[in-house]
């Protein structure tokens, strides 16, 4: 084994580097797809009460929703930076959270009607 090794690097180091890469970069989003799916399979995470450091993406990712649409309900349309939370979105509109929890609880009910 270590002699192939010792040979493909020899003979083939950009190769090698680059298959190195490419097997880290499998391994990476591997583990990162693992994750996200345990922390997803949870009940506790599924439509859960917004907060203030939630962003849009996990609001939608909690109540099964387009994250685009999401952003464009709460936003209200407005331009906002790339990955506002629900306390920047609560300055820029004006909503509180209260509402906020209306906008998205409307949208999920809407969603489940066939």
């Amino acid at each position: 084994m270590r002699r192939t090794l010792s040979r493909l690097w020899a003979d083939h180091k950009a190769l090698t580097l680059a298959f190195g890469g490419a097997l880290c970069v499998t391994v990476f989003f591997g583990v990162r797809l693992v994750l996200f799916s345990f922390y997803w399979a949870d009940p506790a995470h599924h439509s859960q009460a917004l907060e203030d450091w939630m962003t849009p993406r996990y609001v939608a990712y909690s109540y099964h929703l387009p994250p685009e649409e999401v952003l464009r309900a709460l936003s209200g349309g407005a331009e906002v930076a790339r990955h506002p939370t629900l306390a920047d979105l609560s300055e820029i509109t004006g909503q509180s959270l209260k509402e906020m929890q209306a906008v998205i609880e409307a949208m999920a009910a809407e969603k489940a009607q066939p």
